[in-house]
């Protein structure tokens, strides 16, 4: 399963790029405005650090507009993936964009034929968002659970992108499912090798050798 950072925090991505298991980047509107900075500047920085896929997610709301800014942010690097909206202008931009070779990442996700339709449409990746479907007492994982048995079924290329993770436990789940992809902040990637039993563990081995052979 792949490994992407949800985040517009350049010393986040750095950071999680280090530990030499980052696969990718996935950004939005709201995470680089909380960041104070120019839009497609700081796109264009994350590229540098990162070569996997970078999300860059439009601010149209309409075709024309999509199809506008799409262009403009695929050619700010390689590895740039267009991230549209689950919404009837967002599909029609989806296909253009596929017929055009470049990549799309069809977000806010929120049920099975959304998944369908943008996976036939040509998408690269579809991002259902789980843990706002928890949120409203609904089941996140199930949604993921319904997009993977339909891919499977028909053959659909699109990968599954599980976005809105808020623990380590979701993380989990989706692996055991076949999520192709996570995005995961940087604070819940943090957890991922945390556990009291290693800390424990390693401090014990750390003291034994100590008692036996001295030093600090």
């Amino acid at each position: 399963m792949e490994l992407y950072i949800d985040t517009a925090n350049l010393d986040e991505i750095k950071q999680a790029h280090d530990m030499g298991v980052l696969d990718g980047v996935t950004t939005n509107p709201s995470l680089i405005a909380k960041e104070g900075v120019d839009y497609n500047k700081r796109i264009t920085e994350i590229c540098e650090v990162v070569r996997g896929p970078v999300s860059a997610e439009v601010i149209a709301t309409e075709y024309d507009g999509m199809i506008a800014e799409g262009r403009v942010a695929a050619k700010i690097a390689d590895n740039i993936v267009v991230k549209l909206p689950c919404t009837v202008d967002g599909l029609r931009a989806c296909k253009t964009f596929a017929d055009e070779g470049v990549k799309t990442n069809l977000t806010l996700c929120f049920q099975p034929l959304q998944a369908m339709m943008v996976a036939k449409a040509g998408a690269f990746l579809v991002s259902p968002f789980i843990g706002r479907i928890d949120d409203i007492a609904e089941d996140g994982m199930e949604l993921i659970r319904q997009i993977r048995a339909i891919y499977d079924n028909f053959g659909f290329e699109t990968k599954v992108l599980a976005a809105s993770i808020r623990h380590p436990k979701h993380v989990v789940e989706c692996a055991l499912v076949g999520c192709d992809v996570v995005t995961v902040p940087f604070n819940v990637i943090q957890q991922f090798m945390q556990h009291p039993l290693t800390d424990n563990g390693l401090a014990k081995f750390l003291a034994d050798y100590k008692k036996a052979f001295g030093g600090s």
